[in-house]
């Protein structure tokens, strides 16, 4: 028995002593410091609701060259693919048979007209003859009408000469429309004709060129509730359309809307809009895919945060971090709206005030202390940052030629 009370008092002194050296060395280690992190201190600010829409490029104008005339094309004027003004002759159609038929018409009226003075002079010598009462009333009656029927043939001569002068001026098929023909779709020697289905080529007016989008309708009827209720409001600008081609580039030059369709597809539910963009490059082409951002509202008190503070969970749920006032991280659920350039707006969880993390996520975790810093973008740094010169740059390389004994050494 004594030697197990000894036992347990050495023990429970040894026990004491460690935990003693444990406080020692926990009172002698220094605290770790707060970590520190990027905070955005979140305001409400005027925000443009611009939505970026799938769309094609439509020409403006349209015409189909056909011709006016039947007969065999003998020249192709035009080259295929330049641009050609209204008017500007594209194609000869053989004009001998048109000429002849203005030959006709134009000795048709000669003959219309010598019958005609003819009559005249008849008309007038019996008008003469019935004031002296030597000539007849049926006679005058007759040279009368005889002159009219002469008016008549020379009216329908005439006619003909012009219908034959036209048909001999459509043996030249001309452009109808400005703009840039395509290719030619018959050559030299084929057979056209007015009741043809084929056309001998295509116009397409290109500047300015069409932009035609869509947009959900139920979309469009949101936008157009919030503006009702005040929720949003129209800018100077809310007709300005921008566009983004296939690549991703910008299209320098902005556009203006149009119009929207009073019909929504019953295929699709969208809503058909329609831009119209300056093309004098003829950077712009009809077929080709872009994408439209349209500016359709301004929000007065939006909230938004850039894009790496918002994570999202397993489920779909976003979440941002936030640094309350004693300097704690704390993660709070929120949700998410449009994005605006490299920013989510969020509509619902973040108050003006809030401290969100957006720099720093490995370094810290709900519950921790940090050391929040206000948090500058990276272009914004890079674009503040000094320029070093070209001379400070060249001296700061090493010099990795070798020196001379290294070569005699290598050799």
């Amino acid at each position: 028995m004594r030697t197990t009370a000894l036992r347990a008092t050495v023990i429970l002194l040894g026990a004491a002593l460690l935990s003693a050296c444990q406080k020692e060395e926990q009172a002698a280690a220094p605290l770790r410091p707060a970590a520190e992190v990027g905070v955005v201190t979140v305001a409400a600010e005027t925000l443009p609701i611009t939505n970026e829409l799938p769309g094609r490029i439509a020409p403006t104008r349209l015409a189909e060259v056909r011709p006016r005339v039947s007969g065999i094309v003998v020249e192709r004027v035009f080259e295929q693919g330049s641009l050609v003004k209204e008017g500007d002759v594209l194609y000869r159609i053989d004009q001998a048979p048109f000429q002849v038929q203005v030959d006709s018409a134009e000795a048709t009226l000669k003959r219309a007209q010598a019958a005609q003075l003819q009559a005249r002079q008849t008309a007038d010598r019996q008008q003469q003859l019935r004031r002296n009462n030597v000539a007849s009333q049926q006679e005058y009656d007759n040279a009368i009408a005889q002159l009219a029927q002469a008016d008549a043939e020379v009216a329908i001569a005439e006619a003909g000469l012009a219908s034959a002068r036209l048909s001999l001026q459509y043996s030249q098929v001309t452009a109808p429309i400005s703009g840039r023909i395509g290719r030619a779709l018959i050559t030299e020697g084929a057979l056209v004709s007015t009741n043809s289905s084929e056309n001998l080529a295509t116009i397409q007016q290109l500047d300015p060129i069409y932009a035609d989008f869509t947009q959900p309708a139920a979309d469009l009827i949101r936008l157009r509730k919030a503006l009702q209720d005040g929720q949003l409001m129209t800018g100077p600008n809310e007709a300005e359309v921008k566009l983004i081609l296939d690549d991703g580039t910008p299209y320098d030059v902005p556009g203006r809307l149009l119009f929207s369709e009073a019909a929504v597809d019953e295929t699709t539910g969208q809503v058909t809009l329609r831009g119209e963009f300056p093309n004098p490059n003829g950077d712009l082409l009809p077929g080709m895919y872009v994408r439209v951002q349209i500016q359709q509202g301004i929000a007065s008190a939006a909230i938004a945060v850039p894009q790496q503070a918002v994570q999202r969970d397993a489920g779909g749920q976003a979440s941002v971090l936030i640094v309350n006032a004693e300097n704690t991280v704390e993660q709070r659920r929120v949700n998410v709206g449009r994005s605006v350039n490299d920013r989510w707006v969020i509509t619902q969880g973040l108050k003006t005030g809030d401290r969100v993390l957006a720099e720093g996520f490995q370094k810290t975790a709900p519950g921790a202390k940090v050391a929040p810093e206000p948090w500058v973008p990276p272009q914004v740094a890079n674009a503040a940052a000094p320029a070093i010169p070209r001379e400070q740059s060249d001296m700061a390389e090493p010099d990795n030629k070798p020196s001379p004994e290294a070569k005699a050494a290598n050799q």
